[in-house]
């Protein structure tokens, strides 16, 4: 073939593959493969929780301090959770675009192992400064880690299972949360072998380094990154093999594919992002992703902390929790079957809606029964807005800038909690849990109204027809 019939021949082929996909039926391979993305998304939740749960054990050890006695002239578990997000930011921004270069299965194995190396190491530091300094590294990996693994679920999944099978994946990826609070109510307060109970939880990311190459044989890279760069041979293979197993779940012949026409563009440029109508929609998601994490972190990562606010004892607040990050997994696990029902701007303003009405509420519990009732609500709720909000930003950009352009919207949410989180530090010393609470209401309002206003429609559409 002529190297002008090749090129005539790219995006007829490479649209083929995109329909293809777009047919595959909800069967148990393609399911499988959701699994196992939403295993390696579990191991990155684990690690980012962490935060919440081994501050109290950091702080009764004496390694972090309070107020201006710690390492940068702020609490330290502020600095902690800052140093976790502006890792983050730099993942996001700076490193996730070579997704887009090197493909999603390399780069979601290379994440997972930076990630999981770099929590180790920091399990075994003694000092504020160390333990601040390698989370700003296990931060970084996280935020690469975090866009792969959005940009490889919407690609390897039809448009009539997308927010269904986001509401699995972070089922599954939430469950990392009670478990490593779990394991945080039971160890924190200890030290078995004599060995304190916060390295023990921040350690056990080392077992999860087992996982990494028997998760990466058995994802296939994705055929519609392999067909934007040109490797369209290597695409077809790789999605053949992915019908000939959905064709043998579902006992009969798939469905014939409904042509697409699509442009092939393997090399995706920061510019691009800054073309109609991707500015639009990069504006809308960085304004979204700013106020989001303050609803979502400024309640996750400081629960604790919160409940100690509202009088709970450091022991009790633990196992309170425990209880409440229950909802985390049963969000995304009862909404699944909404979730392809439900265009997803309207998913991410109704439980941000939720959010504002249960954290105003949650101010004034004092009893453990209210605070607990509410605070498992506040949960359901950020659980709900985080699988409608990752899938939805997922689909706003071509395949060729998506990580690149996801990953630039998204560490906003990162480089916004890198401040909130010391100015909720503030306002936690100086208006306890309900100035807290008040700031969050106030940043869950205006991502109602970014979304409600600005979002557009996506609900079981092609990727290539959103990207238009």
């Amino acid at each position: 073939m002529t190297p002008l019939a090749a090129a005539t021949q790219t995006p007829h082929r490479a649209a083929g593959i995109s329909a293809r996909i777009d047919r595959l039926p909800s069967v148990a391979t393609l399911w499988r493969l959701v699994a196992l993305l939403s295993i390696g998304g579990f191991f990155e939740l684990y690690d980012l929780f962490q935060t919440a749960y081994i501050s109290p054990g950091l702080f009764d050890a004496g390694i972090f301090k309070k107020g201006a006695d710690g390492a940068f002239g702020v609490s330290d578990q502020a600095a902690f959770a800052s140093s976790t997000f502006l890792g983050l930011f730099v993942g996001a921004s700076v490193l996730s675009p070579i997704a887009d270069r090197f493909g999603r299965r390399a780069i979601f194995t290379f994440a997972l192992v930076w990630y999981t190396a770099a929590t180790v190491l920091m399990g075994l530091q003694s000092s504020a400064m160390g333990i601040i300094l390698c989370r700003f590294v296990v931060g970084v990996g996280l935020g690469i880690e975090l866009v792969t693994i959005d940009t490889y679920l919407s690609e390897l999944v039809p448009k009539h299972l997308r927010s269904t099978a986001f509401a699995f994946a972070f089922f599954v990826q939430f469950l990392s949360v009670p478990a490593v609070a779990l394991m945080s109510w039971w160890l924190v307060p200890q030290a078995p072998f004599g060995i304190a109970g916060w390295r023990w939880v921040v350690l056990a990311s080392a077992a999860f380094a087992l996982f990494i190459w028997w998760l990466r044989k058995r994802l296939p890279e994705s055929p519609r990154w392999l067909a934007q760069h040109g490797r369209l041979d290597e695409a077809e293979q790789a999605l053949l093999q992915i019908e000939q197993r959905c064709q043998q779940d579902l006992g009969r012949p798939l469905p014939a594919p409904q042509a697409q026409a699509i442009t092939v563009e393997a090399k995706g440029r920061f510019a691009d992002i800054w073309k109609a109508p991707y500015r639009r929609r990069a504006v809308m998601l960085i304004v979204f992703n700013i106020f989001q994490a303050i609803g979502f972190f400024g309640f996750g990562n400081w629960l604790p902390a919160l409940l100690n606010g509202q009088g709970m004892a450091t022991a009790h607040s633990l196992g309170y929790a425990f209880i409440i990050t229950l909802a985390y997994p049963l969000g995304p696990l009862l909404c699944m079957g909404l979730a392809n029902r439900v265009e997803n701007k309207w998913g991410i303003v109704g439980s941000a809606l939720c959010t504002v009405i249960f954290d105003s509420l949650f101010a004034y519990q004092s009893s453990a029964l209210g605070l607990v009732l509410c605070g498992i609500m506040v949960t359901f709720a950020n659980a709900w807005l985080t699988f409608s909000y990752h899938a939805y930003q997922s689909e706003m950009f071509p395949t060729h800038i998506r990580a690149r352009a996801v990953g630039f919207c998204y560490s906003f949410s990162r480089l916004s909690t890198v401040f909130s989180s010391l100015i909720i530090g503030f306002f936690l010393e100086h208006w306890g849990t309900p100035g807290v609470l008040a700031f969050i209401v106030a940043s869950m309002l205006i991502v109602m109204v970014t979304i409600g206003a600005f979002g557009p429609r996506t609900r079981n559409l092609a990727l290539e027809d959103i990207a238009r």
